[in-house]
């Protein structure tokens, strides 16, 4: 379950990235809980989520492109020095009572361009890591790294926003970034091979596209993944309504409801984690997508605090068995000179239809309610998954051929200094 941790390079990018990513989860609900605060509006906590969403969408081929030109190590660094900034000054708006949602909206917007660049470089620096016969661990264990701090991140926050406010929050989010930036810089990396020929940024993006859209494994498996990133969003969305006017639990109710799902997630990537060859994760994922619709209907119906957090249990395991299982897979059937631009379309679909969710959480919100609007989704997210069931016997024999013609990727041995 932990080999991808027998690389050194991964367990320097482990621990440095579960700091970072606690503080990011923090932020995430210190600004909703502030939001709601403010405003009590689901239209607005929808808006602001979407604001931190979709500009990740448009920013992500260009991560892609710098992944696949340069260093992936160095673009992190400085995408992890660039998310510094606006967390640093939502927290100083935020502690001297100089907040308003202009500022958030604004702040958001750029928080999520940076993280629209992070995501397709972190995504296909991975393999650099560990090489494709860890891949698998590696990406379970970066789903339970991302929810684990998705467990710890709102409980703190949650006692920390009910007893001194949501800046102290943001300000600690924007420290963290400083454990992964170190864990960067003391990583030996092979060299990795160099294009022999550069051509326009367009025509690199335009072979990506291509390469993504011309074969259907990888096509159906990000449809897919748009539909549970389109479903997933308006539940997180609504959370606060949900904690606050359903359940009566306040803050700290959010921070423990976030945890909830957030622990389901981690056991879900560890079962994950233990399995060591990608056969058989198309019905992982097909298991996954309906297991959460169902998870989320039956989480609609919850009126007792204490079932509704043993609930998002399932909500949490089976989303992230069935989008971890869908990273793994992508990248398994990718070459690395188009990893970078594959996982940015990957990125493109996962945020670019999130924040439609968004939107969709907050309209219907306001509208027919919180529960019900998370019951719709967990309709569509069984639908999206019977469908894919419906295909994967045609599309495994292409998957498999597409993982065959993949040559290694050099990874530096333990103990062998150098760059």
């Amino acid at each position: 379950m932990l080999r991808a941790l027998r690389h050194r390079n991964y367990r320097l990018f482990f621990v440095g990235q579960l700091i970072s990513l606690v503080g990011t989860w923090m932020q995430s609900v210190a600004q909703a809980w502030l939001v709601y605060r403010l405003t009590g509006s689901p239209f607005l906590l929808g808006a602001v989520a979407f604001a931190t969403q979709a500009p990740a969408f448009l920013a992500s081929p260009i991560g892609g492109l710098l992944a696949d030109r340069f260093e992936r190590r160095r673009v992190l660094i400085w995408v992890q020095v660039a998310a510094m900034v606006p967390a640093l000054l939502l927290a100083i708006l935020t502690l001297t009572d100089r907040i308003t949602i202009p500022y958030l909206f604004a702040l958001a917007v750029v928080l999520s361009v940076v993280f629209g660049i992070d995501i397709p470089t972190r995504q296909s620096f991975v393999v650099e890591m560990v090489g494709r016969e860890d891949l698998v661990n590696a990406i379970g264990l970066n789903s339970s790294m991302f929810n684990g701090a998705r467990v710890i991140g709102p409980a703190i926050a949650g006692v920390l926003v009910a007893t001194v406010g949501e800046g102290w929050c943001f300000f600690i989010n924007a420290v963290s970034f400083i454990p992964i930036i170190i864990s960067l810089l003391m990583m030996r990396l092979a060299p990795l091979e160099e294009p022999q020929v550069r051509r326009h940024p367009a025509q690199e993006l335009a072979d990506g596209w291509r390469f993504t859209f011309s074969h259907r494994p990888i096509r159906a498996i990000l449809i897919l993944l748009g539909v549970a990133s389109f479903t997933a969003s308006p539940y997180i969305v609504l959370m606060p309504i949900i904690a606050d006017r359903i359940l009566g639990a306040g803050a700290r109710g959010l921070g423990i409801l976030t945890a909830a799902a957030g622990i389901g997630a981690v056991i879900g990537a560890l079962v994950l984690a233990s399995k060591r060859r990608v056969e058989g994760l198309g019905r992982w994922v097909v298991v996954g997508a309906v297991s959460f619709g169902a998870s989320l209907i039956a989480f609609s119906f919850a009126r007792s605090f204490s079932l509704a957090v043993a609930l998002l249990l399932p909500v949490g395991f089976f989303m992230i068995i069935q989008m971890a299982s869908s990273n793994t897979l992508v990248q398994t059937m990718t070459p690395d000179p188009l990893r970078g631009r594959v996982m940015s379309l990957y990125a493109m679909v996962f945020m670019g239809t999130a924040p439609l969710g968004s939107m969709m959480a907050g309209t219907l919100g306001e509208k027919i309610g919180a529960p019900a609007t998370v019951a719709i989704c967990g309709a569509i997210a069984i639908c999206g998954g019977l469908v894919f069931a419906r295909n994967l016997p045609a599309l495994r024999e292409e998957a498999g051929r597409l993982s065959a013609g993949l040559k290694p990727v050099p990874v530096v041995p333990e103990g062998v200094p150098g760059e």
